[in-house]
């Protein structure tokens, strides 16, 4: 009789939690907001961060080249982040074409 008790008083209250959080996410969805950021935007945001790094790493290696800067690890670093910068746009890149190329093959 007891465990009888014990279970159906942990099974009302993981009902409790469960309804909480279904309201809890409910509440989200129900605001209608618009998007803080759009995709475009987003998207925009991201190259103009690839581009500043591009050029933070074009302005480093002119300064070493003509002897001003000889901290070699920054221009190492700032050498590495815009590369994998690069390299990260260019997947993207290659998988928003594969897909838009996918859905151009779709029939409708």
């Amino acid at each position: 009789m007891i465990v009888k008790s014990v279970a159906m008083q942990a099974y009302q209250t993981a009902l409790k939690t469960q309804q909480a959080a279904e309201g809890n996410v409910a509440a989200k969805f129900k605001k209608n907001e618009a998007p803080q950021n759009s995709f475009m935007d987003t998207l925009k945001g991201s190259l103009n961060k690839v581009n500043d790094m591009q050029n933070e790493k074009s302005s480093l290696v002119q300064s070493f080249a003509a002897g001003k800067d000889t901290n070699v690890h920054e221009l190492m670093i700032s050498l590495q982040k815009a590369g994998l910068a690069m390299s990260m746009t260019s997947a993207v890149r290659s998988k928003v074409l594969a897909s838009y190329q996918e859905l151009t093959k779709m029939q409708f």
